[in-house]
């Protein structure tokens, strides 16, 4: 038996107002919408992982998705001129990342990071 795939599951009133962010932002792609739920993705090879945290590192709090990203500084200029607000960094972190925090649509914490 071998795990074949780890969705995060984000609640929120309305699924379609993820594509701002996912999509626009991130560049994800619409894989599946049926109203009630709206799935983001990439035809790019993932690693699986799940990260248990009991704080963000650094002193950030902690985040409830990380992202990783080829070009951070595009996503950045993205979030900028979208004005979505910057929580955390941008900051070279000391175990090899850059990254940034921002909220999605629904609230939530994300990390979005590089490794250098």
């Amino acid at each position: 038996m071998r795990v074949k795939r780890i969705v995060a599951n984000v609640v929120g009133p309305t699924p379609a107002s993820a594509a701002r962010f996912y999509k626009e932002i991130l560049g994800l792609d619409v894989l599946m919408d049926m109203g009630w739920i709206a799935t983001y993705g990439s035809d790019e090879e993932m690693t699986i992982q799940i990260s248990f945290i009991s704080e963000g590192g650094s002193g950030a709090p902690a985040p409830d998705l990380s992202i990783e990203v080829d070009d951070l500084d595009a996503v950045l200029r993205r979030v900028k001129k979208a004005r979505i607000p910057v929580e955390y960094g941008p900051c070279d972190e000391p175990w090899g990342v850059r990254r940034f925090f921002v909220r999605d649509p629904f609230g939530k914490l994300v990390n979005i990071l590089a490794h250098g």
